[in-house]
């Protein structure tokens, strides 16, 4: 058998190996996409069926209100509400759930009851922006702020700083948010009224007009500054102890002795090999908390009066606006399980193994 022969088949191996590898990692990607797929599906099932379920109905809703804010009769109320709701709940909820999927399948998420002739998708764009902006900025700050403490801290174990910090840090995460926005309000905003909370409700000044412009900007954030600190005073010790808990660990491998070993300067130490290999699970993490950034702050945005995701979810329940409430649920799911495939993914580049024998 000759040089080439030989040089040939070992080629020819190399390629069906790598052929494998790539169909192993193929069938992991599907598998991952099938499975959130399979979640969607399922969750927007109970939920379409859940929300039908609780007591009363959109009508019945607005016919006590008609009757207890107007005093009109019974009847005439009905006869209102009959003609402002297009629905018929007399339907079997069956037939009422494949109508629902054959709209969701064209991308219509129906109109809603209490603003008929208005689309879901257009009300959702219209709150959206605030939730993200809200809760994504709180995210971005409380996960740089977590992560520099938590370095911080894991460095000056035992010391004075690393019990204080901890401690206020396991504190605040243990409490709700919205205990700590309802804190604010009552605390600064009524009894010592540092901060002029009826000026900050809302998302926009009355006659603030949307442009680019540094007061426009500055306009927002002013509004959205309650909702966001009470987001990053829950959350960032959550990140701090998770920050501290990998920094120490990373400061027990073997990698971190030999570099030291070496006389590598600290500063180098903790930014090319503690600080980068201790941040790589709070990544993930992160991802998986973006998930949740769309309907993170229910109740926050409910205390402040921010005109967000939550908000606009508890205003539709209230109401029993089910074309509002299954579009939120919906996009909250979504976002959710997206977090969730795209972390499974980051994991699989960080550890090639996982989409190797997940495909297996």
């Amino acid at each position: 058998m000759s040089a080439a022969t030989v040089t040939v088949r070992q080629i020819c191996k190399r390629y069906q190996s790598l052929g494998s590898v790539r169909l192993r990692q193929l069938g992991f990607v599907a598998g991952r996409a099938l499975r959130a797929l399979a979640t969607a599906v399922t969750v927007v099932t109970l939920t379409f069926f859940i929300i039908r379920l609780m007591p009363g109905n959109p009508i019945e809703v607005y016919v006590t209100q008609l009757i207890a804010q107007y005093g009109i009769p019974y009847a005439e109320a009905l006869n209102q509400a009959a003609a402002l709701f297009s629905l018929d709940l007399r339907q079997p909820l069956w037939q009422q759930y494949l109508h629902f999927l054959g709209n969701l399948a064209s991308g219509n998420l129906g109109t809603s009851f209490l603003s008929p002739g208005t689309p879901v998708t257009v009300i959702l764009g219209r709150f959206l922006p605030w939730t993200l902006l809200s809760v994504g900025t709180g995210l971005l700050l409380s996960f740089t702020i977590g992560m520099g403490l938590g370095m911080v801290v894991a460095y000056r174990r035992g010391s004075w700083l690393d019990q204080v910090l901890s401690s206020v840090a396991s504190l605040m995460s243990s409490v709700p948010n919205y205990l700590i926005a309802m804190m604010i309000l009552v605390l600064l905003g009524v009894q010592w009224p540092v901060l002029p909370i009826h000026q900050m409700r809302g998302v926009l000044s009355p006659g603030t007009v949307p442009s680019w412009s540094a007061a426009f900007v500055g306009d927002v954030l002013y509004h959205a500054a309650l909702p966001i600190a009470t987001y990053v005073l829950t959350t960032v010790g959550f990140w701090m102890l998770t920050m501290k808990n990998s920094t120490l660990s990373a400061l027990e491998e073997d990698y971190v002795t030999v570099a030291r070993a070496r006389g590598l300067p600290e500063r180098r130490i903790l930014t090319a090999y503690v600080g980068r290999n201790a941040s790589l699970p709070l990544f993930t993490q992160l991802t998986i908390a973006a998930g949740f950034v769309v309907g993170g702050s229910l109740l926050i945005e409910y205390v402040f009066v921010y005109q967000g995701i939550g908000l606009l979810l508890i205003s539709s329940i209230n109401q029993r606006d089910y074309p509002v409430m299954q579009g939120v649920f919906l996009l909250i799911t979504i976002s959710v399980i997206l977090a969730n495939l795209l972390t499974d993914l980051l994991y699989s580049r960080i550890d090639p193994r996982i989409r190797i024998q997940g495909g297996e």
